[in-house]
């Protein structure tokens, strides 16, 4: 199931062929370790500054944008990316059941986590974006609206994507209610929303991002509506979106490659 979500993302994105192949990663990571490993590498980055503003950051320009995001999808990065949540996604995988009969077994846990199903919505995250958004365009604050623009854009790129995998892959819920679970949205789209504050804000904005966005994957687990690699895999699709879209500018800092046994997330120092 896994690896057909992995090789049908890999098409959507695939540009080049890379010179390495996906091999299999040794022992599956504990669940904290595995939902934040392809967030905590951003952290680190020393951004030399946030994208341009755009001249017009009107709606015409926002559907512009997302006609253009759509173009830029197929790349060698965003395959990378893709094998490198594929590889970690599948390293995880023999421990699913048992970590989510852990967590949701566990009343701290589901008393900690239970608000993320509410913050990580799809609904909240929009509304998050369509409000700074509307603000900066009300304030005639270009560089303000130009965030809430991609943070719009990288939302609707990341469920573009999710959807299409969940309806392709049918993976059955833990809780047995339906058979969309691979990958998990609620991460998808809290790391689209992430990577796409660190483009503008740096890392002093991507280390509450991607903590909040690792607290929103990781609460899909006590409330037993996703498996641990449905938000490794999902966190992995966020991360796509938000660099496809904020790809103007200067270069991402942090670059996912495929290599001989596994794969590697890199940060590049300016």
């Amino acid at each position: 199931m896994i690896r057909s979500a992995y090789v049908l993302l890999s098409l959507l994105l695939l540009a080049a062929p890379l010179e390495a192949q996906t091999a299999p990663i040794g022992d599956p990571l504990l669940a904290g370790r595995a939902l934040t490993a392809l967030g905590d590498a951003p952290l680190a980055a020393q951004p030399a500054g946030p994208p341009p503003t755009p001249r017009h950051t009107g709606v015409k320009a926002l559907l512009k944008d997302l006609v253009d995001d759509a173009a830029h999808l197929p790349s060698k990065e965003n395959l990378a990316w893709a094998g490198a949540g594929g590889a970690l996604a599948l390293a995880v995988h023999p421990a699913d059941e048992e970590v989510n009969q852990t967590l949701v077994n566990s009343d701290i846990a589901n008393d900690i986590f239970k608000p993320g199903a509410v913050l990580g919505q799809s609904l909240t995250l929009f509304a998050a974006s369509g409000a700074i958004y509307v603000t900066g365009r009300l304030r005639d604050e270009p560089k303000l609206s130009h965030v809430g623009m991609d943070l719009i854009q990288a939302l609707v790129i990341s469920e573009g994507l999710t959807q299409t995998l969940k309806y392709t892959t049918r993976r059955d819920r833990p809780d047995g209610s339906g058979a969309t679970s691979f990958p998990s949205g609620h991460a998808a789209d809290t790391f689209a929303f992430a990577t796409a504050l660190e483009r503008h804000l740096g890392w002093k904005g991507a280390v509450p991002a991607y903590t909040f966005a690792s607290y929103v994957a990781i609460s899909r687990l006590p409330a037993n509506r996703h498996w641990l690699s449905d938000a490794v895999f999902g966190s992995a699709v966020g991360i796509i979106a938000g660099r496809t879209v904020t790809r103007h500018g200067r270069p991402f800092p942090v670059t996912a490659a495929v290599i001989p046994g596994g794969a590697a997330v890199l940060y590049m120092r300016p």
